[in-house]
């Protein structure tokens, strides 16, 4: 208990002073997993809704490839998008390796089959007939696209939740494409595993309390976004 009562002094302190490090630290996990979220809402919809709105051959397989992408592991993400941005691999030639441009890169892909997932049963779950209706009433199939996620909005909020969740507390790919490089690509949760193996655990609960707050900051911004539009 002790160390977590010092854990929270640390942070506090470190809040309350502003410290260098921990704000550019911070700055950049939000920079890093809110532009992979937003990359991945591009992707996620796009696969989404063709799939949720179109019967074609395989399309269950999709379905199942999806649900199975949603607890991809990291690790595994890792691997894949070091080999693809190795010098010798196939995007080598790009020379984004140990950047924040490959982080992005891995989140995004841990973060799409997650928001692809929801997005797609939350597009499923709206009523048969409201497609056929909205190209009744004269909609073109963009517009009819468009009624359709907004209908469906409040669940697709909770996709987005759920994608920056997933990747706001990611480690594993993150060193593993960042390389956890000091003011290049270091963010929280790869600073929280450095300082926990130098023994530094009261500065390891501070970057966890700090990382706690971030992500509750983001969810609460968007919660509040959706439960406004909820209908009561």
């Amino acid at each position: 208990m002790d160390l977590i009562w010092e854990g929270l002094r640390k942070a506090l302190e470190l809040l309350l002073t502003l410290d260098p490090e921990v704000l550019r630290v911070t700055l950049l996990s939000l920079q890093v997993s809110g532009a992979a979220t937003l990359i991945s809402l591009v992707i996620g919809l796009g696969i989404a809704v063709p799939v949720a709105l179109n019967e074609f051959p395989g399309r269950r397989l999709v379905i199942a490839l999806l649900n199975t992408g949603m607890g991809l592991p990291p690790v595994v993400v890792g691997l894949f998008v070091t080999v693809l941005l190795w010098r010798s691999g196939p995007l080598g030639f790009l020379e984004i390796l140990y950047t924040p441009s490959a982080m992005i890169l891995a989140q995004a892909v841990i973060a799409s089959p997650i928001i692809a997932g929801i997005s797609l049963s939350a597009l499923q779950h709206l009523p048969p007939g409201l497609r056929l209706q909205v190209l009744a009433l004269g909609a073109s199939r963009p517009q009819m696209v468009w009624l359709l996620l907004k209908e469906a909005r409040l669940p697709l909020l909770a996709a987005v939740m759920a994608g920056f969740g997933g990747v706001i507390s990611e480690v594993g790919a993150s060193i593993m494409v960042g390389g956890n490089i000091k003011g290049q690509t270091r963010v929280l949760t790869t600073a929280t595993v450095m300082e926990t193996g130098r023994g530094n655990f009261e500065v390891a609960f501070a970057l966890s309390i700090i990382l706690l707050i971030l992500a509750f900051a983001v969810n609460a911004v968007l919660t509040h976004l959706q439960q406004r539009d909820r209908p009561r």
